[in-house]
């Protein structure tokens, strides 16, 4: 390449690694991170200026700027990418945002866990080694009634565990109706496959009777699968079974078969809740999920749930039933590869406590506590945000209060609309609401998210708690004053 070239001339005018160290923003970053840090940062942004100067940019960036690209790489680097974040989109299960929040007593119970030796494996009173399983076992039991239980680490870790434990190289039938997806693609044909287990199909997407399951039941049949649509609702021309009526066609074909031959197997029944209630909240009147207790006493031998939703408890997933059954669940080997760690059972078992009195689960358990609040604290909430918003934005501020409906999220209760408010800003670009939404998630100390509608940036006040109003309107302060988002994002008059 030619000396006077003048993409050679734009690619020396970049500066050296030891250059950039010498500015004063890098030169106070290395008195804060490790130099092997800083010094990587500096290498990624030269690459990515030369990477534009190669690909046409008339001018190689200022130096300045490249440190301040450096520094921006070393801070996201640097900073956890698990923390906190603020959520205001009115999703009260939000997937994404970490689902359940935990009450105040999982939190310490998860800490003295984490802080201390504890007895996870260890029986004092029998002063010799115990099991992990007894933890929360009594609890479950004493909470639905179940001769026995086992946690494992989610509901789709618990729904392999039964399907590979009893009808592995057997049949599973299931209705057509119930093959859900849930989040990632997950999808019940698939889990059953990788179990082993033989899935039959009966009936229709919208319709299935009993004589559909009475049809499918053959000599290999070793499970009635009955899968609970929390997710999703098939509505108008439809019908399906019941698990009360699962088991006594179950308890028919077993007695036909062992009318022939007494030693021939059972047939277990085994519901997969999904969304893992353990109480109707009064708010959510017939809209509320079933409750696990409620399913097993249809008279299934095994039912499934998670810990992370309905409970509002951390990420688990829990089988409860018959002794026999939970028996041969523990003593699977998958088990080890899916068991609980302490703090997750020190966090389950503190959350399955509070239930032991209703009205104190309703109150502390922060997604029973959300689905229940009433209408008119939700709208004081976003009242006094729209205050603080007011303030930030000043005489420039279009900032008011809509009416919105908060959902449960977590794929649970598609249909249930909960009425809610939010603080709605408005701005005059018609990028500026994604301009501030920007800054609020990727630039905010802790990121703000929100929801756009019309154009609006609205913070739901349903899933807001009250000390995080002030981070809102701080962050929301920093986007308005920002150089980017004042260019796109000045808030309309």
């Amino acid at each position: 390449m030619p000396e006077n070239n003048p993409l050679n001339e734009r690619l020396r005018a970049l500066p050296s690694v030891d250059q950039m160290l010498c500015l004063p923003a890098l030169a106070s970053a290395l008195e804060q991170a490790p130099r092997d840090q800083v010094v990587g940062a500096v290498r990624e942004a030269l690459a990515a200026a030369r990477a534009r100067v190669l690909a046409g940019e008339e001018a190689a960036p200022a130096a300045d700027a490249l440190a301040d690209e450096a520094r921006a790489l070393l801070v996201r680097f640097m900073r956890p990418s698990l923390r906190r974040v603020v959520n205001a989109t009115g999703v009260i299960i939000h997937t994404n945002l970490g689902r359940s929040c935990l009450a105040e007593p999982a939190v310490r119970a998860v800490e003295e866990a984490a802080r201390r030796y504890s007895t996870l494996e260890y029986d004092t009173d029998a002063m010799a080694r115990g099991s992990r399983h007894s933890h929360c076992e009594k609890l479950l039991c004493a909470l639905t009634g179940a001769e026995a239980a086992i946690a494992v680490n989610n509901n789709a870790a618990a729904v392999m565990l039964v399907l590979s434990e009893f009808a592995a190289g057997h049949e599973a039938v299931v209705s057509r109706g119930e093959l859900v997806e849930i989040g990632g693609s997950f999808r019940i044909p698939d889990i059953m496959a990788l179990s082993g287990a033989v899935m039959v199909g009966v009936g229709t997407t919208n319709k299935t009777h009993p004589a559909d399951y009475e049809r499918a039941i053959s000599p290999d049949t070793a499970m009635l699968l009955k899968v609970h649509t929390s997710n999703y609702r098939v509505v108008g021309f439809t019908e399906t079974v019941e698990a009360s009526q699962m088991r006594g066609i179950a308890d028919a074909a077993v007695e036909a078969r062992r009318a022939v031959d007494p030693a021939a197997p059972g047939i277990i029944v085994y519901e997969d809740l999904g969304s893992g209630a353990l109480i109707r909240p009064p708010a959510l009147g017939s809209q509320a999920e079933p409750t696990a207790g409620e399913a097993l006493a249809q008279g299934c031998d095994l039912v499934s749930f998670s810990g992370d939703k309905l409970l509002g408890g951390p990420q688990a997933g829990i089988v409860i039933g018959r002794r026999a059954l939970i028996a041969r669940l523990k003593a699977n080997p998958m088990v080890r590869a899916l068991r609980l760690d302490k703090m997750t059972l020190a966090a389950l078992e503190a959350t399955l406590r509070l239930y032991l009195e209703p009205e104190r689960a309703l109150a502390e358990i922060p997604t029973l506590a959300l689905l229940s609040e009433p209408a008119e604290t939700v709208r004081e909430r976003a009242e006094r945000l729209a205050g603080m918003l007011a303030e930030v934005a000043g005489d420039a501020g279009a900032v008011s209060v809509v009416d919105e409906a908060s959902c449960v999220g977590g794929g649970t209760l598609p249909l249930l609309d909960i009425p809610s408010s939010a603080a709605a800003l408005s701005f005059r670009a018609e990028d500026g609401a994604q301009r501030c939404e920007e800054h609020l998630i990727r630039r905010a100390a802790v990121p703000v998210v929100g929801r756009i509608r019309q154009g609006q940036l609205l913070f739901d006040a349903r899933t807001l708690a009250d000390d995080e109003l002030p981070l809102v309107a701080e962050a929301v302060a920093e986007a308005l004053g920002a150089r980017g988002a004042a260019r796109g994002g000045e808030v309309a008059r």
